[in-house]
């Protein structure tokens, strides 16, 4: 599925389609400005909402100056990993192309070990659902090709993903909202 030529496309400032531990995602390098805004142009992305990026390791959060204080890596710890997604706080100016004013980027940290091996290599990748804005998310490839045919560098094919988006929750202070239920639901009192 993954190849050394995939995760070399990666590096390289590509995008593709491939499976995540939740649905099939188009993904580029987050810290690649140009790639992820390929990524807007090519799925005709509202330009104001941000895209959540995966990462290998809670450390990844320093790469974009996210420093949660000691009560949130708590809780990370304890979410993580898992089709969880999690918005902290990033106000800075240069990471203004991946939180598109809102000062708040959304992480997740994968279960699947083969997704958090591929983000090792590559480094954090941005990996919003695999669909054109406003049709429904991809569960095969076939229907990936149909959206996007040669206007990405690759397919990585994981079979019929029949599944929903990560659940998505925000964390500011000490206040937990749930802001979609996805793939699992979560009590926001157990933090």
């Amino acid at each position: 599925m993954v190849t050394q030529k995939i995760i070399k496309i990666l590096k390289n400032s590509g995008i593709g389609v491939l499976p995540t531990d939740t649905i099939y995602g188009l993904v580029g390098r987050a810290l690649d400005k140009k790639t992820v805004e390929r990524i807007y142009k090519v799925r005709k992305r509202n330009p104001k909402k941000p895209l959540i990026i995966l990462i290998s390791s809670l450390s990844d959060l320093k790469l974009f100056g996210v420093k949660p204080d000691k009560k949130t890596k708590i809780i990370l710890k304890k979410l993580w990993p898992a089709p969880i997604s999690v918005i902290l706080d990033c106000p800075l100016k240069r990471f203004f192309y991946l939180h598109r004013g809102t000062n708040g980027l959304a992480f997740r940290l994968p279960a699947k070990k083969s997704l958090r091996d591929l983000l090792e290599e590559t480094g954090p990748l941005v990996a919003p659902s695999a669909n054109p804005e406003g049709l429904l998310p991809v569960k095969n490839i076939r229907k990936a090709k149909q959206y996007f045919g040669g206007k990405i560098d690759f397919y990585a094919d994981g079979g019929n993903l029949e599944s929903s988006p990560s659940t998505l929750l925000k964390i500011k202070g000490n206040k937990i909202t749930m802001l979609r239920k996805g793939k699992i639901g979560y009590n926001l009192n157990i933090c």
